[in-house]
């Protein structure tokens, strides 16, 4: 599949998506969030992906904001479907993937770009990266996610403060917080997401799947989170992978997953 805003590369079963707009420091727009939903449905439906990582061009940004010129005229309705779209077909979408995602940030991740960090499985950043949701700024509030997932990230009140002053944070803060995993230098940024991604790899991907449903659904509402592990942790037993798993650490080899 072609695309215009956004490369889609695969090498080593590890698929990198790279938002592509580097003259609008790769600020989501329509279109590319309609090219991402479709590249991440791509590389998930893909046999020859086992790990996705998405990052911006450039060394500037990951993502530096929405396209703001694209609904500054809208009207309460308009807004609201806005978001809802939106969280529907990539935010929302990205969360519950059943191929693990990381997201390597390079630079600025704001507005929408924390937003589409923040639905990534986990986070891996550059030392200059610099992140924030600064909707606030522009009389709106953060409508891809961001008051949901900021808070179940790095807590109650240092979301509300990051929200309300519409400030940012640098890389090694967000460290501290819990929002990225990782801080190395830029230039490591993708190697270090590769090598956690070949660590992945060697693992089940049923059970990983099993794993992303299960942790994800401790932060949805009316949804028993335990009850979902239990699910999963008992159709584990009746998977392929199972068996391979269990028989190769008994006969004390490495196992080689079917992924089935």
């Amino acid at each position: 599949m072609s695309y215009q805003n956004i490369l889609s590369t695969t090498n080593s079963r590890i698929t990198t998506i790279t938002i592509n707009r580097p003259n609008k420091l790769n600020a989501l727009n329509k279109d590319t969030i309609q090219e991402l939903h479709d590249a991440f449905d791509e590389a998930n439906s893909s046999k020859d992906t086992k790990v996705i990582i998405i990052t911006g061009s450039g060394e500037k940004a990951f993502v530096a904001g929405a396209d703001i010129s694209e609904f500054a005229d809208f009207d309460v309705k308009q807004g609201g479907k806005l978001a809802a779209k939106g969280q529907e077909l990539l935010f929302d979408f990205v969360e519950n993937l059943s191929t693990p995602v990381i997201a390597a940030v390079n630079g600025f991740a704001l507005g929408g770009g924390l937003e589409l960090a923040m639905a990534c499985h986990f986070r891996i950043a550059s030392s200059n990266a610099k992140m924030g949701l600064p909707e606030v700024s522009l009389g709106v509030i953060p409508g891809y996610g961001g008051t949901q997932r900021l808070p179940q990230l790095v807590g109650k009140g240092r979301a509300m403060e990051m929200v309300m002053t519409a400030g940012m944070i640098d890389a090694n803060q967000a460290l501290n917080y819990g929002l990225v995993n990782h801080v190395v230098e830029q230039e490591e940024l993708l190697a270090l997401c590769e090598k956690i991604a070949s660590k992945i790899m060697r693992n089940s991907s049923v059970a990983i799947k099993a794993a992303i449903k299960s942790i994800n659904a401790n932060f949805k509402d009316g949804v028993d989170g335990y009850k979902t592990e239990i699910k999963q942790f008992g159709k584990c037993f009746g998977t392929d992978d199972f068996t391979e798993g269990t028989t190769a650490f008994l006969e004390k080899r490495k196992a080689d997953f079917p992924g089935k």
